[in-house]
């Protein structure tokens, strides 16, 4: 089969190879994949930063936002069945440690990743456990059916919170960012404020998703803007995406007493941050990380069949070709979500 492998140890190194189609588990299906999308990690995998460094063994296909048709069914496998629709998780959970014994599969002490610790969704077949899988709605888009991973995150982030009915601060424009504020629009939010810091781009896909205000940080105080907008009484709600010290700095002194903040983002470095504000607000905060298995994604097929417009989050699409040019464009930041098509 054709993929994209991460060749060696250094930027880029992303080239089409021919591999050898994997071979299943017991317990593990064959997806034939019809697309795939980019996410962030991919991006730092690329450029090979410093969490690549420490984390990442080349070679490596990418990749663990994907959708798919079931070509092959190990076993082992129960439910599964040859034509399934499907898309899957892309933490794979050990299913023993406490944390998954507990309800918390989404922090599992063993968790290994598609397209991190093996191989991902930028090729023709993947392999993938059962029990990963989600099936999908035979009329559910391609489009929404290979973003339902960074979806998921989103998903997460707003529903741990109470933001119907409330005023929301969104930190952090990226593309799990648009898809917050659209969706705290669909389930009726009542003012959405959405702080980029100086993408144009996203800043227009932001009002375009339903943003009542978009603040562009780099020229504008968002402490400032929100405050004006609220007779000084900021927001029930912050979501910060962004990761960065700043922003989150700007979320606590926006943050309305008994508020609450849902923190997305990936500082690069340790925060020295003063919590003496959030403390005396007697406000909260909450980490976030990936989606609850598997309560998020039959959440997002309810989003999904109630009418949730994500499509302007997804802006481009480029052939398994040309991965290294979806790259660049991701890098950029002149997009949203960009699809990878392996045919």
């Amino acid at each position: 089969m054709r993929a994209a492998v991460k060749t060696k140890p250094a930027f880029g190194s992303i080239e089409i190879r021919k591999v050898d189609i994997p071979q299943l588990a017991p317990d593990e299906v064959l997806v034939k994949l019809k697309i795939s999308s980019i996410c962030g990690t991919d991006m730092h995998i690329y450029e090979w930063d410093a969490w690549s460094q420490k984390r990442i063994k080349t070679p490596l296909i990418q990749g663990h936002e994907w959708a798919g048709e079931v070509a092959e069914v190990g076993p082992a496998c129960t439910w599964a069945k040859k034509g399934d629709d499907v898309s899957g998780e892309g933490h794979i959970a050990c299913g023993s440690c406490y944390q998954c014994r507990t309800g918390n599969a989404h922090v599992c002490q063993n968790v290994t990743i598609l397209g991190i610790d093996r191989p991902g969704a930028f090729a023709e077949y993947m392999a993938v456990p059962e029990k990963n899988l989600i099936k999908n709605d035979a009329d559910l888009p391609l489009e929404y059916a290979s973003i339902q991973d960074p979806f998921g995150n989103a998903v997460y982030t707003v529903f741990n919170g109470d933001v119907v009915a409330k005023d929301v601060a969104v930190f952090g424009l990226g593309p799990i960012g648009l898809m917050a504020v659209a969706l705290c629009r669909h389930i009726g939010a009542k003012r959405i404020f959405a702080v980029g810091h100086k993408n144009e781009y996203r800043i227009r896909l932001a009002k375009k998703l339903g943003a009542d205000q978009v603040i562009k940080s780099s020229e504008d105080d968002p402490v400032e803007a929100i405050r004006d907008a609220t007779e000084g009484q900021g927001v029930d709600a912050v979501l910060e995406m962004s990761g960065s010290e700043d922003a989150l700095t700007q979320a606590i002194e926006v943050l309305k007493p008994a508020g609450h903040i849902q923190l997305l983002g990936i500082f690069p470095q340790p925060l020295h941050v003063d919590l003496n504000e959030l403390i005396t607000k007697g406000a909260s905060m909450h980490g976030i990380h990936g989606r609850r298995m598997f309560e998020d994604w039959y959440r997002m097929q309810g989003l999904f069949r109630s009418g949730i417009n994500l499509m302007p989050v997804v802006t481009h699409k480029f052939p398994l070709a040309d991965i290294a040019g979806a790259m660049e464009l991701m890098r950029s930041g002149d997009c949203g979500k960009v699809i990878v098509l392996p045919g």
